[in-house]
């Protein structure tokens, strides 16, 4: 538990992680925080539960590279006593205290799903994502102006993702709604990760029965997945790929298309949607803040001391900004492949290589298409206007406006 008397922040109230400030500018708001408090923050989340913010680059690699002192074992928590079972932040932190979050058990079945994801074709991922772009742009290139965030960037993960572990496209959209109102963290957070979670019981159910040439059979197949630890991973790679893949597109077109430099890119240039979706990894990534680690006993941590049982979020757009780190990178721009970024985490529990590649093929595959089928597409409000996301945790914008020439779609 944070205890002021223990920090050199004594005196200063923990700041809540939720509010207008992490919306509307959350880049301002940790360059305060790295100035008051140093790289390791004092924070409050709903319901007065306290936790550490870790914003420092060299504080955040040691937290993920120490998963003795710093584990995802939620079961360590000490403040279980104090969280609601209604608690809003719950379907989106790992903080079950259930004893299949323990680090031994991550590493056994990482390793199954590592090898269920090699075996995943990633030409047909491509050839899927190509089919279901042109199907998107289908709907709407014919009226000359459209939100790219609802018509395009969100319903386009979530149908690939949807193919990728067996679910029909129908089934996939359906399940939209839900991990958008997860994300959020808001009310209805808790309804959304209950129908997510019964819709991967059915699946994993139906693949017991009907395999097929999906992840969902994959898993089952390498043997030492039960029913519900692979509907549990199934809705990891449902959830997580889904809406930090829709920001990861929404983030690079927006970036590309406010910043001249990307202007090449609308020409045919395919090198230039690379490196801006390389520097938004760096500069916006689609994870803001992830959790969590929980210290196994007192430590220190930068210039804080962290109690047994406290809670750390891994600050990693916080951390892309240190000035400590930015100083070493300036030198290789960021859109010109310098990856030393925290943008898929670090350590152990970081993003599975084949969930990175799956990703980039998304959401590469999307722009591509989008440029290719409407090449003088632009920006329909001044880019102070647009929305960020209304969540400390995640990157993105609640809608991209855009306007173009409407053209005849591909199937008319």
């Amino acid at each position: 538990m944070y205890d002021p008397a223990s920090s050199v922040d004594s005196g200063r109230a923990p700041i809540p992680l939720f509010g207008p400030r992490f919306l509307n500018d959350p880049q301002g708001l940790y360059r305060e925080m790295r100035r008051d408090h140093g790289p390791v923050v004092p924070v409050e989340l709903p319901g007065g539960i306290p936790a550490w913010l870790v914003i420092g680059y060299r504080e955040l690699h040691q937290v993920t590279n120490d998963s003795e002192l710093f584990p995802r074992d939620a079961a360590r928590w000490n403040q279980w006593p104090n969280v609601p079972p209604d608690w809003p932040l719950l379907p989106i932190l790992p903080v079950s205290p259930s004893p299949a979050l323990a680090d031994s058990t991550h590493r056994s079945q990482a390793k199954t799903m590592d090898a269920a994801m090699e075996t995943m074709d990633p030409f047909a991922l491509r050839r899927d994502c190509e089919e279901l772009s042109d199907r998107l742009v289908d709907g709407f290139c014919g009226r000359g102006s459209v939100d790219l965030v609802g018509s395009f960037a969100e319903p386009l993960p979530v149908l690939a993702l949807a193919r990728l572990v067996g679910l029909p496209d129908a089934e996939g959209l359906e399940l939209l709604r839900s991990m958008e109102v997860m994300g959020d963290a808001g009310l209805e957070a808790q309804a959304g990760y209950a129908r997510l979670a019964e819709s991967m019981r059915q699946l994993v159910a139906h693949k017991r029965d009907r395999p097929g040439p999906d992840l969902a059979t994959a898993l089952l197949q390498q043997g030492n997945y039960s029913e519900e630890s692979c509907g549990m991973t199934l809705m990891s790679v449902l959830f997580a790929g889904h809406i930090t893949t829709a920001d990861w597109l929404v983030n690079s077109l927006r970036l590309m298309l406010t910043d001249d430099r990307f202007a090449n890119a609308f020409g045919g240039g395919r090198r230039s949607i690379g490196q801006a979706m390389n520097e938004v990894l760096w500069e916006d990534t689609p994870t803001q803040i992830l959790a969590g680690r929980w210290a196994v006993r007192d430590t220190r941590l930068g210039d804080k001391v962290i109690r047994a049982g406290d809670l750390l979020l891994l600050g990693l757009a916080a951390a892309n900004a240190d000035p400590d780190v930015r100083q070493f990178t300036e030198a290789e721009p960021m859109s010109l492949g310098n990856s030393a970024h925290f943008g898929f985490g670090h350590g152990e529990y970081r993003c599975p290589y084949p969930a990175q590649q799956m990703a980039e093929t998304i959401a590469r595959t999307g722009i591509e298409v989008l440029l290719d089928r409407l090449p003088d597409i632009d920006l329909a409000v001044a880019p102070e206007a647009l929305v960020r996301r209304p969540s400390p945790f995640l990157s993105g914008m609640t809608a991209l406006p855009v306007r173009f020439t409407a053209v005849r779609p591909l199937n008319d």
